[in-house]
């Protein structure tokens, strides 16, 4: 008896263990350290809406009209196309959205403020041709009249399952007239954009709506069934799905329900009014089907506001949410409206008492993604079950996500915050990518500004252990043997917090470990090498990274002998030079070994200054400036997409056109033409579209470099200088860049094959944007009449500029707007905490002079005397405080010269 209970129950357990193990985090809330945020690129300028694609491309928009595109395998951006865009206030390149047969037509609809004299924003279609936008092919869906330079544009797109897509406008409407109320001002004579109840209330205008239309392959639409007005009723606009909106800025469009949800951002004003109405609140709404949402007459749960007359300044009536009533002289539609809905969550400035989780301060609520599980293909990376059928919401100002969930008639049960702690920086769009991974585009700080916290992240989740990440470096890569090489870690993690192995195989062939976190390694003997690091978790786990090792040529040393300043440059002076050169294997310039003619010594000017470009060691292209330039641009504009340096891709190889040409004295001047036009024939069918959007001098610049990589291209025999002898700086004019650069390829050596280095002398004009610095921390950058500022928002704010050389140089003059802020400036060396050189006394807006005209006057900075090349800081104190509304302003700086 007792044997059949034991087999019995081994037989039991055997069953039991070798069931599926039970799917994680279910019902169960994951916790925060699942989900890694992980940066894809950063430093955008006002990006605004995403699409990802499913090969994790990832194509976004910025206000001033960029289309562009994330490459997933390079982690770089291209442009792939450019709107010419009015972009002031609030309006600009606004929405985009891909076609839901984009795969095989390749249409992505655009929402936008075209540039020019008409007051229009406007709907489009355009085609990509590999990756890049067709100018030619745009289709115009609708244009909408908006009143520029205030307030509320919308512009979300979005498409919901079946092929409708949604469309959000804002009320088009200034606050400010209205004491932040419901702006109803009816008075005759009054601007055009005092009044909402002309667009938001108008079912005969589609502003202050979200759309809801079908596209068709011609270029036109139809009206889907369900929308609110049927196509057909008087003085009513069949696109309208959903109206009484005030600026419905992010939307969202439930895949398998259908339902619409947007965020609401709401007025302003701070406390409620007996005489006019409730204190402004945010919205996020839910509709399941048409209807009108309230604005102006109603806010959140149906607030009513007064019918205030503001010739007589009196409040007559308080409006019906069951019966609302449009009777202004500005209103073109019906009459009577159907019956307010409420908002779904809603929350104002203070603590709310209705969702006290959101918090308090300033509010701009959006409207993301609903997850569904199984829509998405098995993944590592997806969320989990959890999630399904939540709704995920985010506040622009507040940086926070919170998911909704709803009980099983789509009704709001609850919310919760989605990973609290980790930092959000305005956020501003945001997808479920084809792996189920959640995509977040953050604006950063501040509006209307090129943000260096902005940019596009991927969060990805674990259910069970994580690799770990390795990265692996080493101070020195190329050099003569015997050579030492100090290897790094630094940067591996894991993030499930397990403490980590770490070995390192020199040669990649077993025969030199160490354990070592960060070794150091004398290679003896001459050869590639190629050194791997294996980082292993407490879970076994591994991850690898490798460093490429070149042992046998040491790489040459270039220098300048030079006149003066290396950094700047005073009126138009000529100035000697001199270029040394030394190698290990090959000798010097001066002592032989090395012949004058085998060092390349050019000059340029470029009048508006130029990109770094970072090249690997040894694997450079050009061995000029004007060479790297152009390849630098050509990677910029998005060419690598369809052309390899070696290889053909959609079009001919970099090496294929070179060759081609070499032999044609006009080759840069027809491909120039070739590249504006767009064409086809010379290397089969395959369609090269227009270019037109880029600068000619630019495409000069690309085709140049192309063609010199022609084996028998020869070296730019205009710019040419020897190794010595003298230039003139006298080619600028209020500004611009001269570039001094030697190049040298040794000889190779041992088995090692040539090393090409160059050095350059960069001498900038000394006037430079603050904008143009290299280091910043509490401040914001912003536009002002086509040009950009600083805004220093906090105590001890700083920028500063990398490597100047002081030589000659007494002070600074900075051209400064106090802003009614007060504060002082101190000048400091290699950090910002490094000695103090120079200082100002307390600026305010006393210190203005009569004569000073326009936003700007100048301070100037004098210097103690100084020799060094050295990082500079401009270090911001106040004791009367700043903040993001009210800061203090720098726009330039003047590097002044003895």
């Amino acid at each position: 008896m007792k044997i059949k209970f034991v087999l019995v129950l081994a037989l039991l357990i055997g069953l039991w263990s070798c069931k599926k193990e039970s799917e994680k985090f279910v019902f169960e809330k994951p916790e925060e350290t699942r989900f890694t945020k992980i940066a894809l690129i950063e430093k955008l300028d006002e990006p605004m809406e995403i699409e990802v694609l499913r090969d994790g491309k990832i194509i976004f928009i910025e206000r001033k009209g960029k289309i562009r595109m994330f490459e997933p395998e390079t982690g770089l951006v291209k442009d792939i196309g450019f709107l010419r865009v009015y972009f002031e206030a609030e309006d600009g390149l606004l929405g985009l959205a891909k076609d839901p047969d984009f795969y095989s037509n390749n249409w992505i609809y655009l929402y936008y403020s075209p540039e020019g004299e008409h007051s229009i924003n406007r709907l489009s279609r355009f085609t990509l041709l590999d990756d890049l936008l067709v100018p030619e092919s745009e289709v115009i869906l609708m244009e909408i009249p908006h009143f520029r330079g205030c307030c509320h544009s919308g512009g979300s797109i979005e498409f919901d399952s079946k092929g409708n897509l949604y469309l959000s406008l804002g009320d088009d409407t200034t606050p400010f007239e209205s004491d932040n109320y419901n702006p109803i001002d009816e008075r005759e004579g009054r601007p055009g954009n005092v009044d909402a109840q002309r667009s938001s209330s108008n079912s005969n205008d589609l502003r202050g709506a979200i759309l809801r239309i079908t596209p068709q392959k011609d270029g036109t639409y139809t009206i889907p069934e369900g929308n609110l007005f049927p196509v057909g009723t008087p003085n009513t606009r069949p696109e309208i799905y959903v109206m009484g909106n005030r600026n419905p800025f992010r939307i969202s469009v439930d895949p398998k329900t259908g339902y619409l949800y947007w965020g609401e951002v709401g007025p302003d004003a701070q406390k409620d009014s007996l005489a006019r109405g409730p204190r402004g609140y945010d919205e996020v709404n839910q509709a399941k089907s048409a209807g009108f949402f309230g604005w102006p007459y109603f806010i959140g749960d149906n607030k009513p506001y007064w019918y205030y007359d503001f010739e007589k300044q009196e409040s007559v009536f308080e409006y019906d949410p069951n019966a609302p009533v449009n009777n202004s002289p500005n209103n073109t539609g019906i009459n009577v409206l159907p019956p307010a809905q409420k908002a779904m969550i809603w929350y104002p400035y203070a603590e709310s008492e209705d969702f006290p989780m959101l918090g308090s301060g300033g509010r701009n609520a959006m409207a993301g993604p609903v997850y569904y599980h199984d829509l998405f293909p098995k993944s590592d990376v997806k969320f989990p079950k959890y999630y399904d059928g939540k709704l995920f919401v985010y506040d622009w100002m507040r940086n926070w996500i919170f998911t909704v969930n709803f009980d099983e008639e789509g009704n709001y049960a609850g919310m919760e915050e989605f990973m609290p702690g980790t930092k959000f920086d305005k956020p501003i769009d945001m997808q479920f990518g084809p792996d189920g991974s959640l995509y977040v585009l953050e604006y950063g700080t501040y509006w209307s500004a090129q943000n260096d916290d902005s940019g596009i992240y991927r969060i990805e989740f674990s259910a069970g252990n994580r690799k770990p990440i390795a990265k692996a470096s080493a101070d020195k890569k190329q050099g003569a043997a015997p050579m030492k090489v100090s290897f790094s870690s630094d940067g591996s993690l894991d993030f499930d917090g397990d403490q980590l192995e770490f070995e390192w195989d020199f040669y990649g062939d077993g025969s030199q470990i160490s354990k070592e976190t960060n070794p150091d390694f004398t290679y003896d003997k001459p050869g590639e090498f190629t050194a791997l690091l294996t980082v292993k978790d407490a879970g076994g786990l591994k991850s690898h990274a490798t460093v490429s090792i070149s042992v046998g040529n040491e790489p040459p040393v270039i220098s300048f002998e030079w006149e003066g300043n290396r950094s700047f440059y005073w009126g138009k002076p000529t100035k000697t030079y001199r270029v040394k050169v030394e190698d290990k294997e090959d000798g010097s310039l001066v002592g032989g070994g090395i012949l004058p003619e085998q060092v390349i010594v050019v000059w340029d000017f470029l009048k508006e200054g130029f990109d770094k470009i970072v090249v690997s060691e040894g694997h450079q292209q050009g061995e000029n400036t004007a060479q790297l330039i152009g390849q630098n641009l050509a990677v910029k504009s998005g060419c690598n997409a369809c052309h390899g340096v070696d290889n053909a891709s959609v079009g001919p190889s970099y090496n294929e056109v070179a060759s081609r040409y070499e032999t044609n004295a006009e080759a840069a001047k027809l491909l120039v033409q070739k590249v504006i036009n767009g064409g086809s024939g010379v290397w089969g069918e395959r369609l090269m579209p227009s270019h037109a959007h880029l600068k000619e001098a630019d495409i000069l610049q690309m085709v140049e470099y192309i063609l010199s990589l022609s084996p028998n291209a020869k070296v730019n025999q205009k710019n040419r200088l020897g190794i010595e002898g003298k230039v003139t700086l006298d080619q600028h004019d209020k500004e611009g860049t001269y570039l001094l650069t030697a190049s040298y390829r040794d000889k190779g050596g041992n088995g090692i094959g040539p090393i090409l280095r160059r050095e350059q002398l960069q001498l900038r004009h000394p006037l430079l944007l603050a904008a143009d610095a290299d280091f910043f921390q509490g401040t914001a950058k912003s536009n002002y009449q086509d040009s950009r500022l600083i805004k220093f928002t906090e105590n001890n704010s700083f920028l500063g500029f990398e490597k100047v050389d002081l030589n000659q140089i007494e002070g600074l003059t900075l051209s400064i707007d106090p802003n009614r802020r007060e504060g002082w400036f101190e000048i400091r060396l290699g950090s910002a905490n490094g000695p103090v050189i120079g200082k100002t006394d307390v600026i305010s807006n006393k210190n203005r002079p009569e004569d000073a005209k326009g936003k700007w006057f100048e301070i100037f900075v004098p210097f103690q005397r100084e020799e060094s090349i050295s990082d500079i800081y401009l270090v911001f104190r106040t004791e009367t405080g700043v903040d993001i509304w009210s800061s203090f302003l720098l726009n330039t700086v003047y590097f002044k010269g003895k």
